[in-house]
């Protein structure tokens, strides 16, 4: 047996001993501190002396207790209440044996032997979580649950990939659906731009904590924390409330599962394998899925409110962040060198801070107070630098896109941060 089987007491008793067999303590502190007597020390001194550490292990650890009952009697009154009394708790099933038998046993005996032979299961295992059913939302388009549900739509006829879905809390109605490589800032821009454009601003969306919706860590980019899809909502008067667990957001959770059931064998029928031959089949699998599932509401009122004419939804969603200008009038963005043309307006931002817009269709705009600069772009990097750091959920276009720069070499541009998956593919030529 090794020290690191040992308790907490000998570990304890261990260290007493060091210490009295280094004059730090006397024999009478050393048998206040492990709570024996002075001879006891002296035996225990005696037996760290002949094994070491080892040796003030008790050597009745891992053996049956003294007091406890012989095999052949466990296994006949384990036997007896398996006869009778299977589904009796402990604390009757020890009232029986008594009353009927004569064996009197303890009831925490009783409770573990049934434990150990599965005939009774502990309170924790029993009683499982309770998530009390939250009350649909009252009005149509007061809260709109988004998330995004990986899975193998396609089967094996096809890549895995995300389906965002946005349903509609107070109806079960789903609102939109979109096949996308997987869950990113931009393919969620193009799908809520859909949804305004469609239905119109509901009052809030509902979604998990996802980095898209929710910033995480207290020296994130921008510092306000607010994530860009969350900045762009703000924009456009549209709050974003993030749900603690998932059973929180149950309905677009159960959503997600009636999808990956019906909505899997109906494109199995329809021979669909990829995701632009999804995407064109999802209207006519969600006109029918709601006249099957959604619901009436509570309140007939329509809460989606109209796009405002100072709601610019395409500067809304795209990716913003600032820049500072060199005296070369030129900055940096994704390995990307934009050079300010030299006019009247753009001379005096040396040292100035900008706002680069980079759209989801790959297109950018540099704007200082509203005002949109002209620039042309340098590439600086061709390609992916090797031991490249990529962080986690990047990595798939990463790696796709080191793929089309092995057969394509003439590839000018990294597909690096921010860029997200969803975004358009960008040509550009070196200046």
């Amino acid at each position: 047996m090794t020290v690191l089987s040992m308790s907490r007491t000998e570990i304890d008793r261990v260290h007493v001993l060091k210490d009295l067999l280094a004059e730090r303590i006397r024999t009478r502190e050393a048998a206040q501190l492990m709570s024996v007597t002075t001879r006891q020390v002296f035996r225990l001194l005696q037996a760290y002396h002949a094994g070491g550490p080892a040796a003030l292990i008790s050597k009745k650890r891992g053996k049956p207790s003294n007091r406890s009952y012989p095999a052949i009697v466990r296994t006949e009154v384990v036997a007896l209440i398996k006869a009778n009394y299977v589904d009796f708790g402990p604390t009757l099933a020890a009232e029986k044996l008594a009353e009927r038998h004569g064996l009197h046993f303890g009831v925490e005996t009783i409770r573990r032997w049934m434990m150990a032979e599965g005939i009774w299961k502990d309170r924790r295992q029993r009683h499982k979580p309770v998530h009390q059913p939250r009350y649909r939302r009252e009005c149509f388009g007061e809260l709109i649950q988004i998330d995004g549900s990986e899975h193998w739509w396609f089967e094996d006829r096809g890549p895995q990939c995300t389906l965002l879905v946005f349903i509609d809390d107070a109806t079960s109605r789903l609102m939109h659906l979109r096949f996308v490589e997987t869950e990113s800032t931009f393919d969620y821009f193009i799908a809520a731009r859909t949804y305004l454009e469609r239905h119109g601003k509901p009052v809030a969306f509902y979604s998990d904590k996802h980095a898209t919706f929710r910033v995480n860590k207290a020296d994130a980019t921008g510092g306000d924390g607010m994530t860009q899809f969350g900045r762009a909502l703000h924009e456009l008067n549209i709050d974003i409330i993030c749900a603690n667990i998932p059973q929180a957001k149950g309905r677009v959770e159960r959503a997600n599962g009636t999808l990956q059931d019906r909505l899997v064998k109906e494109m199995r029928l329809a021979g669909i394998s990829t995701m632009e031959a999804g995407n064109a089949f999802l209207p006519t699998f969600m006109e029918d899925y709601n006249k099957r599932f959604a619901k009436l509401p509570f309140n007939d009122k329509d809460l989606h409110r109209p796009l405002a004419e100072h709601d610019d939804i395409e500067d809304a969603f795209a990716w913003k962040e600032e820049r500072t200008v060199s005296f070369n009038l030129t900055l940096q963005y994704d390995k990307v060198l934009f050079m300010l043309e030299p006019n009247e307006t753009t001379r005096p931002l040396a040292r100035q801070r900008v706002m680069i817009y980079d759209y989801p269709d790959g297109h950018f705009a540099i704007k200082h107070k509203g005002r949109t600069l002209p620039y042309k772009i340098f590439d600086k990097l061709r390609q992916i630098d090797q031991a490249a750091i990529v962080e986690n959920k990047r990595l798939g276009p990463i790696l796709a896109m080191i793929a089309e720069q092995q057969k394509q070499m003439d590839m000018r541009r990294s597909n690096k941060a921010p860029r997200r998956r969803g975004q358009a593919q960008s040509m550009f030529k070196a200046g």
